[in-house]
Formats: C-alpha cells, sequence, structure tokens
C-alpha cells in the first residue's frame, strides 16, 4: 500500500480546486491590534488583520491580559487533568456561574472549543431522549453537523431560515414525539441572523427543544452581551444556548446554558467533555474577565462602536461597487464567486498591500460563492479602512473580478490569470 501517495493525492485534489492554503506566519503583537508582523518570503513586515474573529479585540484588552496573567500566576499552568478527576479549578466554577447569569439560565458547562461544545452537546441531549428527531438548518456550522452525526439520531434538514418549511417538518411527526431544533443566532458565512422568536414559536407549538449557537453573538449583542435572544428579548424561550469563548470574548473554550437537568445530564454522559482535559486556568481568567467586562458599560461602549465601524465598512465598499453580500450583522462578505481567484485576491492583498484576509472557499460555503470574510473591530480606524478600500480596487482592478453596477453584477470575461502575470 502506497500510504503516502493516497495522502499525497487528497492534497493535491485540494490544489486542482484552487483551495489550498498555506498559512500566513504572523506575530501579533499586544497593544497594536489589528496589526501585526507578518513573515514573508522578502522578511517580515508589518500587516493589518481583517478577518479575525476576535471581533471586539479583548484578546488585546489589558484587563483580559490581566485576568488570564493572575490566574496562571495563582493556579499555575495548567487545569491538571479531566474535569472528572482533577480539572475543576475554582475559575470554572465562577465561570460557569457568570456565563448561567449572562443567559439566565440555570446552570452552563464549560468546555474545551465551541466546537467540542456542539459536538459533544448535540449528541449527547439526542442520544438520551428516546427516538428523537433532529431537525437542522441548511446553512448550520460544521460542528453542529458532527454532533448531529454522533448521535446517531433520525435527522432532517430544513431550508435556511424557512419556517413554512420547518412547520412542515414539525407537523408530520407525532405530537409526544421528542424533536430537536438546531440553529444559529448569527450565520458566520452570510452574517444574517436567525428567526429566534418564531423558530421557539413552533418549538413550543410542536414540543420541540430549542437549541441556539450563539457564538457570533454573544459578547457583542444584547444589552450585556447575551448575543441575539438577549438582543431580541428571547432568552426565556429557548432551551439550550451554546456560546464561545474564543471570538468576541477573545480567549479558547466553548460551552452550553441551559436548564440545571440538561447541563447536569450533558456533563454525566458526554465522552467529549468526560475524557478530555480541562481549560488552562489563564483562558479560564482571561474569558470570566472579559465576560464581566463586556456586561457592563464599557461592554456597551465597545459594541456600539462595533457596530459603526462595521456599517462605515460597509458604506465604504458599497460605494465603490464591491460586491458586498447583504448582511445585517457585523459580518461583511464580499463574493468573488471562484476559489481560484478568491485566492488569489487573498495573495495579492497580502503581498502588494500588506492586507490579511483569508479566503473562504469550499466545505465552509458552497462552491461558487467563493468569497472574502471582512471582521471589522472597534480598532479599525478610518487609516486602516481608507488602506482596505484603496487595496481592495486595486486587486479587483487587476483581477478584473466582479463589481456592482446599476443594481447587479458584472462577471469579469477574462481567463484566470495567476499571481506572476498579475504582478
Amino acid at each position: 500500500m502506497n500510504y503516502a501517495g493516497h495522502f499525497e493525492a487528497a492534497v493535491q485534489r485540494v490544489r486542482a480546486e484552487g483551495r489550498y492554503r498555506v498559512f500566513a506566519d504572523l506575530a501579533r503583537q499586544v497593544g497594536r491590534h489589528p496589526q501585526a508582523c507578518w513573515r514573508g518570503l522578502s522578511g517580515m513586515r508589518d500587516v493589518v488583520i481583517w478577518c479575525s474573529n476576535d471581533y471586539l479585540g479583548m484578546g488585546h484588552h489589558e484587563t483580559v491580559l490581566e485576568g488570564a496573567v493572575s490566574a496562571i500566576r495563582r493556579y499555575g499552568a495548567g487545569a491538571g487533568g479531566t474535569r472528572n478527576i482533577s480539572g475543576t479549578t475554582h475559575l470554572h466554577v465562577l465561570l460557569e456561574a457568570e456565563l448561567a447569569g449572562l443567559h439566565d439560565k440555570q446552570a452552563s458547562l464549560l468546555m474545551t472549543s465551541g466546537y467540542v461544545a456542539n459536538e459533544a452537546s448535540i449528541s449527547t441531549i439526542a442520544r438520551l431522549l428516546p427516538d428523537c428527531l433532529i431537525l437542522s438548518d441548511q446553512l448550520n456550522h460544521a460542528s453542529i453537523i458532527a454532533g448531529i452525526k454522533a448521535s446517531g439520531c433520525e435527522k432532517q434538514i430544513f431550508r435556511h431560515n424557512d419556517l413554512v418549511h420547518l412547520e412542515a417538518l414539525l407537523a408530520a411527526q407525532p405530537q409526544n414525539r421528542p424533536k430537536l431544533i438546531v440553529f444559529e443566532g448569527i450565520y458566520s458565512m452570510d452574517g444574517d441572523f436567525g428567526p429566534i422568536a418564531a423558530v421557539c414559536a413552533l418549538a413550543k407549538h410542536y414540543g420541540a427543544l430549542t437549541y441556539l449557537d450563539e457564538v457570533h453573538a454573544v459578547g457583542m449583542y444584547g444589552a450585556r452581551g447575551g448575543g441575539i435572544a438577549e438582543r431580541d428579548g428571547m432568552v426565556g424561550a429557548v432551551d439550550v444556548i451554546q456560546g464561545t469563548l474564543g471570538k468576541a470574548i477573545g480567549c479558547i473554550g466553548g460551552y452550553i446554558a441551559g436548564p440545571a437537568a440538561l447541563i447536569d445530564a450533558v456533563r454525566s454522559h458526554a465522552p467529549g467533555f468526560i475524557f478530555t482535559t480541562a481549560l488552562p486556568p489563564a483562558m479560564v481568567g482571561g474569558a470570566l474577565a472579559a465576560v464581566r467586562l463586556l456586561k457592563g458599560p464599557e461592554g456597551v461602549a465597545i459594541r456600539a462602536i462595533h457596530q459603526e465601524r462595521a456599517s462605515a465598512l460597509k458604506r465604504r465598499l458599497e460605494a465603490i461597487g464591491m460586491p458586498v453580500m447583504p448582511s445585517p450583522s457585523h459580518i461583511v462578505p464580499i463574493l468573488v464567486g471562484n476559489a481560484t481567484r478568491c485566492k488569489l485576491a487573498s495573495d495579492l492583498l497580502l503581498e502588494r498591500h500588506g492586507i490579511y484576509v483569508q479566503p473562504i472557499n469550499y466545505p465552509t460555503v458552497a462552491k461558487g460563492t467563493e468569497r472574502l470574510r471582512l471582521t471589522p473591530s472597534p480598532l479599525h480606524n478610518d487609516v486602516l479602512m481608507d488602506r482596505l478600500v484603496h487595496a481592495l480596487e486595486d486587486v479587483w482592478d487587476q483581477l478584473d473580478l466582479m463589481r456592482h453596477h446599476r443594481g447587479g453584477l458584472i462577471y469579469s470575461a477574462r481567463p484566470e490569470r495567476t499571481a506572476t502575470q498579475v504582478a
């Protein structure tokens, strides 16, 4: 068996589709976010990061850094094991109480990442319910899909945000059959919102549980940063809220919040929680500081600046005809529609202009909808936006990419070119 050949062929298939990734060697520096140093072929160079999920810059906030440093000095570098053996610290207990309070739930449970939280929780909740049917939005995240698969339960996919389709699927089931509706508050690649109130109303009528992924909304929406459910006044109607500490909170980790009995059941049955080392104290301490800060007046101010920055960027891009995909949230996707050109645009932005934004392609998004996904933070000032707009205009002209024109899109008719041909 030629093992190496099989792996090489697998990589070559990705290359042939134009979606092979080369990870940029970045050195982020405290106090300079969103700027960083990039080690390219010609040496070190300053770049501006436009695609970070550290949406609010909390990973560089002095209060968060102090929380992490204080925790590591007091509790040590590691947690000491799994939560079931020796890995729970007092910080874990404090953060779980803080997160439960953030979402007005009886309890919460920390896990090692948002992905793990979804995979472990969805699979366990559904598996513990007899003959459970999972109803999942068509655009749900890969971690949700993994959790559904791991559950071994029957699933039905409803068209994205299509309430008529969801109700038809629910109505076809016996009222007393356990049902779990899984959807998101913000869909990360298109930036649109999930219809939380309407989904919860259907769930109540047809006897279903709701599981809401709020990873792209926690810290960023709502009076205290509780997410879209808090913003919409629907926290009490959602059964389980899942979130992450790795985006707006600026650290790493994931969690679920919900009824005490359900949280205890996941804690007691989920292999993804039971058999993995607990989050280290530094990350828990930093996250605890971030959550507390974002609940208060400073969090309100940060969120207001962030929304203003996102709106300002959209206006600037639309003014120069960039094909900005409609998005009511802070996520600003620019449609390219071709994997090779999307990667080439990303490379040119980095190499020519010191703009770092990664291409988004299959399987994250459907083929033909490849895009650049911009995520402005409160720290992206007007000067940085001007540089970005100029860089995008230059790259779009060089590659003859599509633009908005008179209400539609103008697509390039030129053959694809390599980076060497446009350099």
